[in-house]
């Protein structure tokens, strides 16, 4: 009885940790900050942890199968890029020119993974790489800024609100819950989970391991296109400076959220839950104003440093 109950805290400490840890986060800073509990302050928490949502929504699925996706951050600025060039040929050439565009490096670096056996980390690394020139050479080297055009309906994509809250936001809580309706009620999100937990025992049993991985991939390259194609349209214009150390802030809230880096195990409410207990750890170091921003990367390293240890010891 000792050890089903020792179990079950264990199972309990992985699943719900995060969520603990966001609540006591909220509550306090709540009676901590009275600008913290406004309306303003919540509406801004949620817009600007939608785009961080949607990549890491993408990352959950590749770090599940025991990937890693270090060339999100530089897709996400790319896509930004693409989205302000071709709004000026209409809605559907912004939305879709970076989703076609990311996606498609996506699915190279799934192929390579997938077919070749090279690792995760040096292909995504070499995709990183490959973006980040891609958009440098585009804009000239950072010299020309690509403007959305204005009052178009793509402006309104990213601007537009329903009851004060950014429609971002609800495209991000969408892609959330169809995000863990697949990876929970289908074949493909066993097939996920069967990839990270014992590569080699799926394989045995039939499971598609590399067709798995190429679409994990390819959906974590499309997703970073779409927050990208998000953003640009929040700002109306495709900044060439984003999303640097992005992928490094996916990772994260992906494994604050209980995912494990090693595979098999995760869930997109934890993603979820790690990117509000992230967002709100910044919104409490701006709170503060006395603290410098680059606390925030401090504080994000250590409570991710913490999370890790504390993963491996409950494993064991």
């Amino acid at each position: 009885m000792t050890t089903l109950t020792a179990a079950t805290r264990t199972k309990v400490l992985q699943r719900q940790g995060a969520a603990v840890a966001l609540a006591v986060m909220v509550v306090v800073s709540w009676l901590t900050f009275p600008r913290f509990g406004s309306l303003d302050n919540l509406r801004d928490l949620a817009l600007q942890g939608s785009f961080l949502a949607v990549i890491a929504l993408g990352m959950t699925f590749v770090i599940i199968t025991g990937g890693i996706d270090l060339s999100v951050g530089s897709l996400y600025a790319l896509g930004g890029v693409l989205a302000a060039w071709g709004s000026q040929h209409g809605f559907l050439t912004a939305l879709l020119l970076p989703l076609v565009v990311c996606g498609g490096i996506g699915l190279i670096n799934g192929l390579l993974i997938a077919r070749t056996n090279m690792a995760p980390f040096i292909v995504t690394l070499a995709s990183l790489l490959f973006a980040r020139g891609l958009l440098l050479a585009i804009t000239d080297e950072g010299a020309n800024t690509y403007q959305v055009v204005p009052d178009s309906a793509f402006v309104e994509l990213g601007r537009g609100t329903v009851a004060g809250f950014g429609y971002p936001i609800f495209i991000a809580a969408a892609l959330c819950v169809l995000g863990g309706a697949i990876l929970n009620r289908t074949g493909f999100g066993q097939n996920v989970f069967a990839t990270g937990g014992a590569e080699q025992s799926a394989i045995l049993m039939g499971v598609p391991v590399a067709r798995t991985k190429v679409l994990v991939y390819t959906m974590s390259g499309t997703l970073a296109g779409l927050a990208g194609a998000l953003t640009a349209a929040y700002l109306q214009s495709g900044v060439t400076v984003i999303g640097v150390g992005t992928e490094l802030d996916a990772i994260a809230v992906v494994v604050i959220g209980g995912t494990l880096l090693t595979g098999g195990m995760g869930t997109v409410l934890g993603t979820v839950i790690g990117v509000g207990l992230i967002k709100v750890i910044q919104n409490v170091i701006n709170q503060i104003g006395t603290l410098d921003s680059n606390y925030q990367s401090v504080v994000s390293g250590v409570f991710l440093l913490i999370v890790v240890v504390l993963q491996r010891i409950l494993r064991r």
